[in-house]
C-alpha cells in the first residue's frame, strides 16, 4: 500500500533535524553520495521559483550538483562550507543549501531564519514563501543551469 505524501509531510521533513556538512571534504563527499543516488527521484526546488510539480532526471541532478558546487565555492569564501545541511549524508531524502549571498542566522538561534536557497526532496515540495524574489543573477544562474541539462 503507497502512503500518500501531503503538504504537512514535506514541512514536517523541512522542520526537522539536519545534520551540517562543516568542511569542504565532507561536502565533496557528500556530493558523491547524492551523485550515487541520483535516480532516486528528487525535485530540486529553488526558493523563489516555480515549485516544481515533477522529480529531476538522473542527469539533472548530476547537473546541478556540479552547479551548485561551483557555486558555493566561489561564493563563500570561507575555511568551512557550514551552509548545506541533509537529514542524512549518507542515504539523504532532504537537503538545505543556503545562498551564500543570503545567510543571515543560519545555524544557531534566530526569530526569522533565512529560507535556504535551494531544496532537493525526495517528498514533493511546497511553496515555501511567496513574497520570496529571487535576485537576477540567481535567476539567471538557475535558468543557465536547466539549458545546460536539456
Amino acid at each position: 500500500m503507497n502512503k500518500v505524501i501531503t503538504e504537512s509531510d514535506f514541512l514536517a521533513a523541512f522542520r526537522g533535524r539536519f545534520i551540517g556538512i562543516l568542511e569542504w571534504d565532507q561536502l565533496d563527499t557528500f556530493w558523491q553520495t547524492l551523485s550515487s543516488q541520483a535516480d532516486k527521484g528528487w525535485y530540486i526546488y529553488a526558493i523563489g521559483e516555480t515549485v516544481p510539480t515533477d522529480v529531476s532526471t538522473t542527469d539533472e541532478v548530476k547537473t546541478f550538483i556540479t552547479e551548485i558546487n561551483t557555486l558555493l565555492h566561489k561564493e563563500h569564501e570561507e575555511d568551512y562550507c557550514g551552509i548545506v545541511y541533509a537529514d542524512d549524508v549518507r542515504n539523504p531524502d532532504f537537503i538545505k543549501i543556503f545562498d551564500p549571498n543570503n545567510l543571515g542566522v543560519v545555524c544557531g538561534y534566530s526569530d526569522n531564519p533565512p529560507l535556504p536557497g535551494w531544496i532537493l526532496s525526495t517528498i514533493a515540495p511546497v511553496e515555501l514563501n511567496n513574497s520570496t524574489i529571487l535576485p537576477g543573477n540567481r535567476r539567471r544562474w538557475w535558468q543557465r543551469l536547466w539549458k545546460q541539462a536539456s
